[in-house]
């Protein structure tokens, strides 16, 4: 699996890849087709936006969530991904 960080009007620092690369790991243990994710974490006014694209065999899921908290984006921008890649997984 190959994860590109990009962060817009912020840095990406270590622990807060470290924190969403634990987060990844949980949808490799669902769905192991994972070809490629990019995460793109945005800060606008005070809101803080974390995306994603998940590119798998055959899709491509996106999802994203705004919080105040970047943590608390990731962790529901994770639970949302799962939700996709769980349907994609049973329709194919």
């Amino acid at each position: 699996m190959q994860i590109t960080f990009t962060g817009h009007h912020l840095d990406v620092t270590p622990p807060l890849k470290d924190f969403a690369m634990k987060k990844l790991n949980r949808l490799e243990r669902h769905f192991t087709d994972v070809i490629r994710v990019n995460l793109t974490f945005k800060v606008e006014n005070l809101d803080q936006i974390a995306e994603a694209t998940v590119h798998v065999p055959g899709a491509q899921v996106h999802a994203s969530e705004k919080t105040d908290d970047m943590y608390s984006a990731i962790d529901g921008l994770m639970d949302k991904l799962m939700r996709q890649l769980k349907e994609h997984k049973e329709k194919v």
